[in-house]
């Protein structure tokens, strides 16, 4: 497949990302062609290591190829886009718990997908370029891949203040948030890659691993924690337009831009599973919304506006940010019974 070539080097098991004109969007035969080389690598004893890579310097990866699930979603087909997320999870899981170490790369734009495939490994590498961010509920979904979990378990509320604006994170940001490991300038990248081929062992990271920079948040980190405490969109808004300083006002004008339902649902999201900090609870609880996201939720007018028409002007179904009600958070969170994400069956 010419957008991704999988291969092995030496001891590591290598997955390079081949679409750098699309930013190296993850389209669903990426997805399942990553799974499949997990599957054959998990017991192959001449593999001792995954090295996960993208082509280009750009991005690792600015998310999921959306082409497809808007126009089947806009023809009234849901049935596709719910199969994508469905393997998806699956495979942001895989990664997950593997029982392997799996290093990877993220040069650039990481976001959306590309958290979920490039966040999930157990040493994460991050440089001067790399912009990590969850940027779901501008396009009316949650954050998800498996991302809730990484906001879930960030310092204090700072994953409900990225999780909801958007934000981007630096190298610095991303290390202090969970969704990095090490820094190091990727000037370097290439040798590191060589010893982690010819040694397989993961050693070599710490030992090429330069100092993390500073984080950026950490300015804002107070008011964030009393801001996005919030136990609602309505409260998190209001404390927003409450309060003093230089923080609050373009953060409340970032969230501004994004879906009310969304990011309503989103801070229900990550309390659930800070409350049982598990990949496998995160990915269920973000596949029941994005189940319902097509036929129920802003997703297919957020892509309109966003990548379609281009013109930045969705019409979210709420017109405000405290119009969103208890009972439509709950609708697009319940349980989905048999059709609740299923981890073993591939259909």
């Amino acid at each position: 497949m010419s957008d991704i070539a999988i291969r092995v080097e030496g001891r590591a098991g290598r997955i390079t990302l081949m679409r750098p004109q699309a930013l190296n969007a993850l389209t669903y035969d990426m997805i399942r062609a990553i799974e499949a080389a997990l599957d054959g690598w998990a017991q192959d004893t001449a593999v001792a290591l995954i090295v996960i890579d993208a082509a280009g310097d750009k991005a690792f990866c600015a998310g999921g190829d959306i082409a497809d699930l808007y126009r089947t979603g806009l023809a009234g087909d849901f049935a596709f886009g719910q199969q994508f997320w469905r393997d998806e999870y699956r495979l942001n899981a895989k990664l997950a718990e593997f029982a392997k170490p799996v290093v990877t790369f993220l040069q650039g734009f990481t976001m959306g997908g590309g958290v979920g495939v490039g966040c999930h490994g157990s040493h994460r590498i991050v440089g001067d370029t790399s912009r990590i961010a969850m940027p779901e509920c501008g396009i009316g979904l949650i954050p998800d891949v498996g991302g809730s979990l990484l906001l879930a378990r960030a310092p204090g509320h700072l994953g409900e203040y990225f999780g909801l604006s958007a934000a981007r994170m630096g190298p610095g940001d991303a290390i202090m948030m969970g969704f990095a490991d090490h820094y190091l300038p990727e000037l370097h990248w290439p040798d590191l890659v060589a010893d982690l081929e010819t040694g397989g062992d993961p050693a070599a990271i710490l030992h090429a691993a330069h100092p993390a920079p500073a984080a950026d948040i950490t300015a804002h980190h107070a008011d964030i924690d009393a801001i996005f405490a919030g136990d609602t969109l309505t409260d998190i808004a209001g404390r927003l337009t409450a309060s003093p300083g230089d923080f609050a006002a373009p953060a409340l004008k970032a969230i501004q831009r994004n879906a009310p339902l969304s990011m309503a649902c989103a801070v229900t999201l990550i309390r659930r599973v800070r409350a049982a900090p598990s990949i496998r609870t995160a990915l269920s609880q973000e596949y029941r919304f994005t189940f319902r996201a097509m036929r129920h939720g802003d997703f297919l007018e957020g892509i309109r506006a966003a990548i379609v028409d281009k013109d930045r002007n969705p019409h979210w179904q709420h017109a405000s940010l405290d119009a969103v009600t208890a009972g439509e958070v709950d609708a697009m969170m319940a349980p989905l019974g048999a059709m609740d994400l299923n981890w073993e069956t591939e259909t």
